[in-house]
């Protein structure tokens, strides 16, 4: 897991909304391609779901990650 990947739940979480990269990206000034590649990471990780094409929200399971109640090391940490 990443700084980024932090601040990609942190911002699905606080919105409380269905976001699309380009928006996730505007709001923590990372690149789209940077969370696009790291949204399918989190992906894999049931941490957020793709609701459409393009569109995506948090789990519960991203939602346990940042309250802490699932560590990184119980990830497969892909970091490609």
């Amino acid at each position: 897991m990443t700084q980024g990947d932090d601040r990609i739940l942190e911002t699905l979480e606080s919105s409380g909304m269905v976001l699309s990269p380009a928006v996730i990206a505007y709001n923590t000034d990372y690149t789209r391609n940077y969370v696009n590649k790291r949204l399918r990471i989190l992906r894999n990780e049931s941490l957020v779901n793709r609701v459409d094409e393009g569109y995506y929200r948090i789990t519960d399971r991203g939602r346990a990650y940042l309250s802490g109640n699932l560590d990184a090391d119980d990830l497969e940490q892909s970091d490609d």
